[in-house]
């Protein structure tokens, strides 16, 4: 019976890993077909593209969408300020959740009400005009570090890195500590920050994600263009296409002849956005599979509430 038993545990699990191999192939499929959708139309000529038919695999190969795209020299300035802009945010706003989830993890008086203070936030704000005061008087607006300094603080964060330091960091190893006369800024960099490490890099890589992604900031509260960011570029590319595809349609309609613009056309507005959605996206995808590792140990752990 032990053996029959076996036999069909051993049956059984083969089952599921054919099927969790085949819904995993699924998965990929459905995630990747979209990317080389955008890879292809980058590849591929632009008045090619504009006939429509290209799915995975460019039809005209060119390199004249990225040629143009780098030729563009407000690109790299807006690319330095993006990538200072998702340091900053990264190291300082890890520091900060850090910092304050260690605190709360203490048995603190009154840690009910401070605990309310800090929820409240997460649901109730002031909306963007408000917000919007409050950066123009303390001087935010134009400034680089309206990118930084509204982001350092995440409850949302500080809850799973605070429930991750409860559950996760043994109480004899703190316990230990404590009896050898350590004092609390030993306790937190010398203990519980290189034990964090899973949960940290799990909250570094959303804020990443996070500020590579934003463009709205840019949209809101910057004016000058030396402060631009590589999404807001990506922004007025797509809003460009848009116009440009309604200004052809709208000189169809009227009847005029739009061949000779067409064909002038180098590159299209279609293919520019693709191009430049390849070059933003690739350094994330680059910067992911190092901190995957991660992402999984550090959320199932971080998650459990003790």
């Amino acid at each position: 019976m032990k053996l029959d038993k076996t036999r069909n545990e051993t049956y059984g699990y083969a089952v599921f890993k054919v099927f969790n191999i085949i819904i995993m192939l699924f998965v990929i499929v459905v995630t990747l077909c979209p990317y080389l959708n955008v890879l292809a139309k980058a590849l591929n000529d632009g008045q090619d593209s504009m006939r429509g038919g290209i799915y995975l695999w460019p039809r005209k190969v060119t390199f004249e969408n990225f040629r143009v795209l780098l030729a563009d020299t407000s690109l790299y300035l807006a690319t330095v300020v993006t990538v200072l802009r998702v340091v900053a945010a990264t190291v300082l706003g890890v520091l900060v959740q850090f910092m304050t989830a260690y605190a709360l993890s203490k048995n603190l008086k009154g840690f009910k009400i401070i605990n309310i203070i800090f929820v409240i936030p997460m649901f109730i704000s002031g909306g963007l005009i408000p917000q919007y005061i409050l950066y123009s008087s303390i001087g935010l607006l134009n400034n680089f570090w309206v990118y930084v300094l509204p982001g350092l603080y995440s409850f949302y964060n500080i809850i799973i890195i605070r429930s991750y330091i409860n559950t996760s960091i043994p109480g004899s190893i703190i316990e230990a500590a404590e009896i050898d006369g350590i004092g609390e800024w030993g306790m937190l960099l010398r203990i519980i920050l290189p034990l964090s490490k899973p949960i940290l890099a799990t909250i570094a890589l959303w804020i990443i994600v996070g500020n590579w992604n934003n463009w709205s900031d840019t949209l809101y509260y910057i004016t000058n263009s030396d402060l631009h960011t590589l999404q807001y570029k990506l922004m007025q590319t797509i809003k460009e296409t848009e116009r440009m595809t309604a200004l052809i349609q709208e000189a169809v309609q009227n009847g005029q002849d739009v061949e000779d613009m067409v064909n002038s056309m180098k590159v299209t507005t279609d293919s520019m956005v693709s191009a430049q959605i390849i070059v933003v996206t690739l350094p994330i995808i680059c910067i992911y599979p190092f901190l995957q590792k991660y992402f999984v140990h550090g959320i199932t752990l971080g998650s459990v509430k003790g």
